[in-house]
Formats: C-alpha cells, sequence, structure tokens
C-alpha cells in the first residue's frame, strides 16, 4: 500500500492543533502530541497518528472530557490512585507516571494505580520517563475486551500492554514493550488496510475456530493471548494480561474484564461498568534503594552485551535486546521523516478540513 513520509515535526504540529481545537489546553495538547508520535518514531505505526481520529471521536461521543480535572483520590508514601476525571490517557499516564517518580525520589519506589481514564497510547513512553532519573520504569493498561482467554469463545480482556524499561552505561537501555496477546489490535488495523491475512495464531472466529482473517472481530472473532494456542503457551498469555486487568483495574477502581470501555466509540458502552473508565498502572523503582546506580548501570552493560555477542541461529544477523529495533527505527525516522500508508493520510487530510487545520 503507497506511503507517504512527513517529518516528525510538522505532524507534531498539525496533531498538537488538532487537540487544541478540542478543548485541549496547549500544555495537555503538547504533552498528548508527544506521547501518541512516541509511537510513529518507534515504528509503531498501530498506535501513533492513525489513532488521532480514534480520539476526535471519542471526545464526540463525549467518552473522552478535553479539559479534565486529574488528582489524586487516595495515596501512601509509595503508591497513589488516581481519578483520570475522563481525560485522555495520552496526557493522565504521564501526570500519573511523574506521580510515580516523585514517590520513588522521597520513597524508594513509586507505584501508581488510575481509574477513570482512556487509551494511552504506547506504554514504552510512559515507562521510559523513569530513565532519566536512574529510575526503572513500569507501565501497563488494560484495553477494550478483544480476547478470548484459553479455550474461551467470549472476550475478557484487552490486549493489555506491559512495559519495563531499564537504564544502562554506555548502552541503550532496556526497554521491554509488549501486549499480552500474540498480537495487538493495532496490527490487524494495519493489515485491514493493506489488504492482507493475518499470520498463523493470531486470531479466532466467533465459534472458536483458527481464522487467518484481519477483518474477524468485526463479524464476532477475538485476538488470542501471547501463545495462540495452550500447545503454544497461551495460558501464559492469558495470565499475564488477566495480571495487568488487576493492577490497572482492581486496584484503581476502573472497569476491567469485559466491562472495558471499547476505543471505538461507534462500539456501544458495556450494559455493565462496575467500575470508572479504563485503568492504568504505572511505577518507578529508584535504582539506588537497591545499589548504587552506576554499579547497576556497568552489569546492565556487560548483561546487554553479552547478549548482543550471543551467536545468531542460522539465517539470522544478530541477537536483539528488547528495545533495539525502536531505537534503531527511532535514529531512522528522526532524519528521513515518518511513513504514513494512504488511508491513514486521507483520514488525517479530513480532520485538517472539519478543523481548519492546515495538514502538511
Amino acid at each position: 500500500m503507497p506511503e507517504k513520509v512527513y517529518p516528525y515535526a510538522q505532524l507534531a504540529a498539525f496533531t498538537q492543533a488538532i487537540f487544541q481545537k478540542i478543548g485541549c489546553s496547549a500544555a495537555h495538547a503538547e504533552t498528548a502530541t508527544k506521547a501518541l508520535l512516541s509511537a510513529d518514531i518507534r515504528g509503531i505505526d498501530s498506535h501513533g497518528v492513525a489513532r488521532l481520529s480514534g480520539y476526535v471521536r471519542l471526545w464526540e461521543v463525549k467518552r473522552v472530557n478535553a479539559t479534565p480535572d486529574i488528582r489524586i483520590i487516595h495515596e501512601s508514601p509509595s503508591t497513589a490512585v488516581i481519578d483520570g476525571d475522563s481525560g485522555l490517557g495520552l496526557v493522565i499516564a504521564p501526570f500519573a507516571m511523574q506521580v510515580a517518580i516523585e514517590k520513588a525520589k522521597i520513597a524508594g519506589t513509586g507505584w501508581v494505580s488510575v481509574q477513570n481514564s482512556n487509551h494511552f497510547g504506547i506504554a514504552a513512553h510512559h515507562a521510559m520517563m523513569a530513565l532519566e532519573h536512574d529510575m526503572i520504569g513500569w507501565a501497563m493498561t488494560n484495553a477494550s475486551p478483544l480476547v478470548a482467554p484459553t479455550f474461551s469463545i467470549d472476550k475478557m480482556l484487552g490486549t493489555n500492554p506491559i512495559c519495563v524499561a531499564a537504564p544502562a552505561g554506555a548502552e541503550p537501555a532496556f526497554v521491554a514493550d509488549l501486549a499480552t496477546t500474540t498480537a495487538a489490535n493495532g496490527k490487524l488495523e494495519i493489515l485491514q488496510r493493506k489488504k492482507q491475512d493475518t499470520p498463523t495464531g493470531w486470531v479466532q472466529d466467533k465459534d472458536g475456530n483458527p481464522s487467518h482473517d484481519a477483518n474477524i472481530l468485526k463479524q464476532g472473532g477475538a485476538l488470542l493471548p501471547l501463545g495462540g494456542d495452550r500447545e503454544h503457551g497461551s495460558h501464559k498469555g492469558y495470565a499475564l494480561g488477566a495480571v495487568v486487568d488487576i493492577f490497572s483495574a482492581l486496584l484503581s477502581g476502573a472497569n476491567y474484564a469485559p466491562w472495558v470501555p471499547p476505543f471505538p466509540a461507534y462500539v456501544p458502552m458495556p450494559a455493565q461498568q462496575p467500575g470508572k473508565g479504563i485503568g492504568h498502572f504505572l511505577g518507578a523503582m529508584r535504582i539506588d534503594a537497591f545499589r548504587p546506580a552506576d554499579d547497576f548501570k556497568k552489569h546492565m552493560d556487560h548483561w546487554i552485551s553479552g547478549f548482543r555477542h550471543a551467536r545468531p541461529a542460522p539465517g539470522q544477523e544478530k541477537v536483539l535486546v528488547p528495545g533495539d529495533p525502536e531505537r534503531e527505527m527511532e535514529a531512522e525516522r528522526s532524519v528521513q521523516g515518518i511513513p504514513l500508508l494512504d488511508a491513514v493520510v486521507t483520514d488525517l487530510q479530513e480532520l485538517a478540513r472539519r478543523f481548519e487545520v492546515p495538514f502538511p
């Protein structure tokens, strides 16, 4: 499918203008833009500007509050619960992560669970905020119920990603950012735009049979937990997704399991709402609360170097460390620009016309 390439700065200016057009303050629009475009610049195209119109549609149906009163509703020296007041998760999650960092500065670690939020983009953006403070960052969120647990036909969980970011010294940081499903829903959306089938183990149809149809969710099908099926460990992906749901929602008072609000604005809200909005969980661990940070980072360098020098399997060029592909993509796209599929460009042009914002 054809692509056009746009400089980061142009897409950022456009995106920030759109967020301000729906009522976000300049500061919130800037925060949301940085979070959203961090996906594009790192090569996670499923979670970047391709989703901008989705956030606008949520605002249109009054599920996103552009001027939220984000506040702490419960806390201890090292923990907090935050009510996001139905704001953009792209704004709420960085706020929560900053709270976790500030608590870690005092208590050694900081842990924040969030209720009443919306989709927060890529988890790595929030977890990586801890790196510049010599802290290990954690970020996870529950999401729309699109995933059938092992042996189930019913969709009970979201893609429920987890990210852990740990600083190193001379080596780049370790950043493990993964969905607890075989593939994130955004990957299906990309295949739909390209009119391609899914690989084996990504999805099943409404009766629980394996499928390769990228549009199967629209026909009652489901995403599969990491592993795809029981023989390949899907029960482990199911368990990880459940852990994210518990940390993000049951600790905070957000909605959980099949009652999590769907991202597409046209999908009806669940009839039952046991909690408030979508939930997140963020954490920061001060390294010197465990050992001297320089010692840790020296050993992280040694650890990373060891993996880089592991012998690659036949046909493979090298062994990667989590975070390598995204870091390499960021270096490339920072210079060459961000490629967008024609379908995404058309979507953004429609936003430009509607809100009278020039599109590059």
